[in-house]
């Protein structure tokens, strides 16, 4: 299929802290194929306004400052609410584009009503002949945990045709206005990690489906905002990997993954906490459990949502 339209794609990515990657990655968008989108750079309350040099240095973006921290699905969800396009593209600021990678996504959001959502292939800046996502495989159960596929594999074309997934690399999905309108947005209750699984799972759930497209390519930087093991990632990281199987699953699925969680997962993290000397990991990983246990039985709280 050839696209004999060009529907307006809104590309809509998150800046915290770092604006000379968010510059990079505004120069990687200019040099694209498609002729219809928009870009909406939301600043996640920078110590420094980033949207005042972006908006003087890329006159073409607009720019929406929040002066709190909304985390990646309240920055996300910002952007959208503020976006015009048939589609919206979410893309991280630390991603930098082939310059004909937004097209096999809208072909194959046009070309097929049921597709609700589209994923590139993604690959690691540092080193580019190496896949970071190719795909994912169905999340468990009891341990929210899902792999990528393809992941430190170099790219030999072995994942170059499309196939449904179930979850699309938050660093690069598109979803259709019409799902967002259906389904709403990510839960920005999540703040950080996991709330795009979450919504994913919602979105199937709806009857929509995720495809992975390989035709798309996206470099990714990873972890530059949050850093790597940061006490920051093991809170939200703990407190979200129960939260979204208690928002998607049954009651025994969620009493299982209480046990597992608390008696194997919990201990097993304390023991590479102790062995790092990571105290503040540790400090933060028993809030972000013991926040399950205080809030045990109040739904309303755990299934928060968002909508346009």
């Amino acid at each position: 299929m050839s696209l004999t339209n060009f529907p307006l794609v809104s590309i809509i990515t998150v800046n915290f802290n770092q604006l000379k990657i968010t510059e990079d990655f505004l120069n990687s968008i200019r040099k694209i194929s498609y002729p219809n989108y928009e870009i909406i750079i939301v600043d996640n309350a920078s110590k420094e306004n980033s949207i005042v040099n972006l908006t003087k240095n890329y006159p073409e973006i607009i720019g929406l400052r929040s002066e709190e921290n909304l985390g990646f699905a309240g920055g996300n969800n910002l952007g959208i609410r503020q976006a015009k396009g048939d589609y919206f593209l979410m893309l991280n600021n630390d991603t930098e584009v082939e310059p004909g990678f937004l097209e096999p996504l809208v072909e194959a959001m046009l070309s097929n009503p049921k597709i609700g959502m589209v994923g590139s292939k993604v690959r690691f800046y540092d080193h580019p002949e190496i896949i970071q996502f190719a795909g994912a495989t169905p999340m468990s159960r009891f341990t929210a945990t899902s792999h990528f596929i393809g992941h430190n594999q170099k790219d030999e074309g072995q994942y170059d045709t499309q196939t449904i997934t179930p979850f699309a690399s938050g660093a690069a999905m598109m979803v259709s206005r019409k799902v967002c309108e259906d389904v709403g947005l990510m839960a920005s209750f999540f703040f950080l990690y996991y709330e795009e699984l979450d919504w994913q799972t919602r979105i199937r759930k709806a009857g929509y489906e995720i495809h992975y497209i390989p035709k798309s390519l996206v470099f990714h930087k990873e972890s530059v905002s949050v850093g790597k093991q940061s006490s920051l990632q093991a809170y939200w990281k703990t407190r979200n990997r129960l939260l979204i199987i208690r928002r998607n699953s049954n009651n025994y699925d969620v009493f299982i993954s209480y046990i597992y969680i608390s008696l194997i997962s919990t201990p097993w993290q304390i023991v590479k906490y102790f062995t790092r000397f990571n105290w503040r990991s540790l400090k933060v990983h028993g809030i972000a459990l013991g926040w399950h246990y205080i809030n045990l039985f109040n739904k309303k709280r755990v299934h928060q949502n968002d909508y346009l």
